[in-house]
């Protein structure tokens, strides 16, 4: 039988793969679990995988040229994510390793998510929810409801697409900003970034974290967001500049912000902003509902049956480059 590894932690496991998926899996060959706490990672990950035809791997496990050199009977990299920037693409296909990455099934739930942000931040429930857990009798204060204001979603992806929409249904003027692509939404409006900052009282910023992007929400950026705005940002802490986030909210700029993600270890919000009272964050949930997580491991079984059977499967990046076939 074909022997995987699945870099997953014992948490990591129960969390973002699931028993389905798990199951699934096993059905294909013998699956080798990581049992430690730690994420699998270095000379570790190619010890456990010495011997393994395929790894299917957790967004913490990172893939270099060392790993697919020192693997012989590697066939294929299984990344049980969209985001791949930390596995050497290239130096898979120098070795002639397939690499695949999973497809996005997490748009309702991140989406859901950072209209949960807005009202949380528009009204303070988890501040009033806090007091209350303290013992503490929270005042009551004056909210703000979002008909009526103006969202500005940065990059029309899919989820961009789904939180204007839901913008719309919320009763928001929506606007989008996105150089590449034309938002065809009925009811939105496509600006260019600098006019978005200055009136949206919602910025999400959706982008892709790529070198383009990095730090795309900075100083200059926060300088022009309108003063009493939210930031919410759920997509990579790559896309903001968190020094100059944080003296924007010490100057009252900013209302308040948002996160599930930021530049911690495995994307988390940093912990000096989450702990501000203007600052309500999660530590990177946005995709961990039950729907959004099977999708993507499913996927990865899936992947793996077809590679398996020396097929080329969806998700695949460089199957021109594809040499390593699996034992018949």
């Amino acid at each position: 039988m074909p022997r995987i590894l699945l870099t997953h932690s014992p948490d990591a496991l129960a969390n973002y793969y699931g028993e389905r998926a798990l199951a699934g899996l096993q059905a294909l060959g013998e699956v080798r679990l990581h049992l430690g706490e730690e994420p699998l990672q270095g000379d570790a990950l190619i010890d456990a995988a010495h011997d393994c035809e395929l790894i299917v791997s957790y967004r913490q496990s990172p893939a270099d040229a060392t790993l697919f050199e020192s693997l012989p009977r590697l066939v294929a990299f299984l990344r049980c994510a969209i985001d791949i920037r930390n596995v050497d693409v290239a130096a898979a296909s120098r070795a002639g390793v397939l690499v695949t990455q999973a497809s996005a099934g997490f748009v309702a739930s991140v989406s859901e998510l950072v209209f949960g942000m807005m009202i949380d931040l528009s009204r303070g429930v988890s501040r009033s929810a806090a007091q209350y857990h303290a013992g503490e009798l929270p005042s009551a204060a004056m909210g703000a409801q979002l008909e009526g204001t103006t969202l500005g979603v940065i990059g029309f992806g899919a989820i961009g697409r789904r939180v204007a929409q839901l913008g719309l249904a919320f009763g928001m003027r929506v606007l989008v900003s996105d150089p590449y692509v034309s938002a065809d939404l009925a009811g939105i409006e496509q600006v260019p970034l600098h006019e978005l900052l200055s009136q949206a009282d919602y910025v999400v910023p959706l982008a892709v974290a790529t070198p383009e992007t990095e730090n795309l929400i900075d100083a200059r950026a926060l300088a022009l967001i309108k003063r009493g705005a939210y930031l919410v940002n759920v997509s990579r802490g790559n896309l903001v500049d968190e020094q100059a986030l944080q003296q924007a909210l010490e100057l009252g700029k900013l209302a308040g912000a948002a996160l599930d993600v930021g530049r911690a270890p495995d994307q988390m919000p940093q912990p000096s902003l989450a702990a501000r009272a203007d600052v309500i964050a999660t530590p990177h949930i946005g995709g961990l509902t039950l729907p959004a997580i099977e999708h993507q491991s499913l996927e990865t079984v899936a992947q793996a049956a077809q590679i398996l059977q020396g097929k080329v499967p969806r998700g695949a990046v460089n199957a021109q480059h594809w040499t390593r076939q699996p034992a018949g």
